[in-house]
């Protein structure tokens, strides 16, 4: 499909059978379209042997883009395709299967699975089998754990190893190790509160015990403060029991006729008085 009305009407121009000298000025047009300046197209016709004299360098020259963006040519060598089983290892990693699993499905060592997926899904550069082998750095993050000695020794040989699987595994064993001590300090926080409170809860709840205790001894005495003073049983002559039983013993005595029960006369009561005010009076 064409982008240029010229460049269509110059393949409608062309005849189904064109000639040499016709294929030769197409070739040109078409390498003229993709060089840079003026000095790059003579080089690419020189090269490809096609036609370099000064009317058809003339005639090609206003074909050559203004942008200057037109493409280059490199030497960088061309990707290596994968063969079946390597696409198998990479679509087995990226489902998440253990390289153990893929080694066995694919029949890939444990280096050429791991330079697999450090050139195909990490993307860091592949070794030259006779270049000397240069130990390729990854960052990891360094977090304070309190693990043993020999552990932290071996994920720092492990971060340093010159395979990259081995050096990716250390960095997701070290990314856990923080994600999980950063979750124990989080939930023994949690803890420590939980205990805070529930001791706060007792406490309360001890003095509370303690008010009640307090307000229901309070209740108590103040009851018994204003409780009425008893009045000891009379009767309508203003004497107890025990006093008419005097006043009758003694009217019996001194001669004077009184009942065991009942009111005693007041005649007897008088009498009773004045006998026994007569002693202190005399006395005094």
């Amino acid at each position: 499909m064409f982008t240029d009305w010229t460049e269509a009407l110059e393949a409608e121009a062309l005849p189904l059978d064109p000639s040499p000298q016709q294929q030769l000025a197409a070739a040109a047009r078409v390498t003229a379209r993709s060089s840079r300046d003026k000095d790059d197209l003579g080089l690419l016709l020189d090269v490809l042997g096609l036609p370099t004299d000064t009317d058809t360098f003339t005639a090609l020259l206003p074909l050559i883009p203004d942008t200057g963006d037109a493409p280059t040519m490199t030497n960088a060598p061309a990707a290596k395709a994968l063969s079946a089983h390597e696409a198998m290892a990479i679509s087995m990693h990226k489902n998440g299967d253990s390289e153990q699993t893929i080694r066995e499905a694919t029949g890939l060592s444990e280096t050429e699975l791991s330079e697999l997926i450090a050139n195909q899904v990490l993307g860091l550069p592949s070794q030259a089998a006779d270049a000397p082998a240069a130990t390729p750095t990854i960052n990891v993050p360094v977090v304070s754990l309190p693990m043993t000695n020999a552990i932290q020794e071996l994920l720092d040989w492990a971060t340093a190893h010159p395979t990259a699987g081995v050096r990716s595994r250390a960095a997701r064993i070290t990314a856990d190790l923080s994600e999980l001590t950063e979750r124990r300090d989080s939930e023994a926080a949690q803890r420590e509160a939980e205990e805070k409170v529930a001791k706060a809860k007792a406490e309360l709840e001890k003095a509370q015990e303690e008010l009640r205790t307090v307000k229901a001894s309070t209740r108590t005495t103040t009851a018994a403060a204003t409780a009425p003073t008893p009045v000891p049983a009379s009767l309508g002559s203003g004497r107890t029991r025990e006093e008419l039983a005097a006043v009758r013993s003694w009217a019996r005595e001194n001669g004077h006729r009184v009942a065991d029960q009942g009111m005693v006369p007041k005649r007897v009561l008088q009498a009773y008085d004045a006998a026994h005010q007569a002693p202190v009076q005399k006395a005094g």
